[in-house]
């Protein structure tokens, strides 16, 4: 298998460790630069050149690619998808991840543990948005910072109120997020692949820093992650839809709060911290998606208009909760339980002697009207926020 890796430093770690775990498993390796792809546009079929080349003979992609060049970053992923180069990291996924209030707007109604967040552009609105999150002490990031950079702890109103308009008046957009006093100076940072956390660790900062990044000091700790934190790392980067990503998360009272999700996570302190081969994993995962590529989901469920698949929250006041699922007539409905998932437990094809709970997740395959009647419409004036159900195919 041949696959090239973009990156702007080949001599990085991360880029060097998957370069040579990749070799080492008998694949060709290119590390190709960013910057020197020419996207070429027609009418016949789309193409890429490299130094001038036509690029045609990969059969995996894995982009390294910096926040300065995000956006052509993106444009280059995007034409290999539609040269139909299997790419590690989708064009979607490093926008939707690098933008970091589309991140929280795309995780915020979907039942994961997020910080209070705010984001305002008129000066005026600023001392209200802070007493929204939980007043002073406030944390200010910038909405495409990394590595720490950007992220700033205001410990008063004032403070945080010259803050923002300084950055504003540089044109800065900035997030305004809730401090989670418990956490302070420390994080978790799980690293996701495919289905799975492969390694996380603790990150705890050092001196007066509040910020626990391995590049601002922060010194790392392997750490055994509770399954609740497992859950949240894992769904939050399929929400955003990454493969591979590092979810940053604080230890809230309450349960975690993901803080960032990171679509090009370093290896060397995950490895160093941890001992395990995330390269190795990544490479595997790579492996596992081009020798034996998934099926196209939404192609193979699209059977009949009206049908498709979705993963339904039960609410308190389904007509199905209390019911077994052969008391709910589900089957009878043209509809198809094919996955439970209450807690952190996930029942593949769960028996009709199992009875459904509010809080459940249902992974569904039939008719999407009568999948629809499982969730109470929202009464008017009701604003109550509840995960919205997802849907692989909804033409009607």
């Amino acid at each position: 298998m041949k696959i090239g890796i973009l990156s702007r430093a080949e001599g990085c770690y991360s880029t060097r460790r998957l370069a040579e775990t990749a070799r080492d498993r008998g694949h060709e390796v290119e590390v190709l630069d960013t910057l020197r792809f020419s996207i070429q546009l027609s009418d016949d079929h789309p193409s890429l050149y490299y130094k001038d080349h036509e690029m045609d003979d990969f059969d995996a992609i894995i982009p390294r690619i910096g926040a300065s060049i995000t956006h052509f970053g993106a444009s280059v992923l995007r034409q290999l998808e539609q040269m139909d180069v299997f790419c590690i990291t989708s064009s979607n996924g490093l926008l939707g991840s690098r933008d970091k209030l589309r991140a929280m707007q795309s995780l915020s109604r979907q039942g994961v543990g997020i910080a209070d967040t705010a984001f305002v552009r008129d000066r005026r609105d600023i001392l209200a948005a802070i007493e929204r999150v939980g007043g002073a002490p406030v944390v200010i990031k910038l909405l495409e910072g990394t590595q720490g950079v950007g992220v700033i702890l205001a410990e008063t109103q004032k403070v945080a109120e010259a803050i923002i308009e300084t950055l504003q008046s540089a044109n800065q957009n900035v997030l305004l997020q809730k401090f989670v006093a418990e956490s302070r100076g420390k994080d978790i940072r799980a690293f996701v692949v495919g289905n799975r956390v492969v390694a996380a660790m603790r990150r705890t900062a050092q001196g007066q820093e509040f910020r626990s990044n391995v590049h601002r000091g922060g010194v790392a700790e392997s750490v055994d992650l509770d399954p609740v934190y497992r859950k949240t790392a894992i769904r939050a980067a399929h929400l955003l839809g990454l493969r591979v990503a590092g979810v940053d998360m604080l230890e809230g009272a309450d349960g975690p709060k993901v803080m960032e999700v990171n679509s090009s996570p370093g290896l060397q302190g995950i490895e160093g911290a941890t001992g395990v081969d995330v390269a190795g994993a990544v490479i595997e995962l790579v492996e596992d998606q081009v020798m034996f590529p998934e099926l196209d989901i939404r192609q193979r469920l699209s059977v009949a208009v009206g049908y498709g698949a979705s993963e339904l929250f039960i609410p308190e006041d389904s007509p199905i909760v209390g019911k077994t699922l052969a008391e709910s007539h589900l089957r009878d409905r043209d509809v198809v339980v094919l996955s439970l998932e209450r807690d952190d437990v996930v029942i593949p094809n769960p028996r009709g002697e199992r009875v459904i709970m509010a809080g459940d997740r249902l992974l569904c395959f039939g008719k999407q009207s009568e999948m629809r009647s499982l969730i109470p419409p929202r009464k008017p004036g009701d604003r109550q926020r509840r995960p919205v159900s997802t849907s692989v195919n909804s033409d009607e």
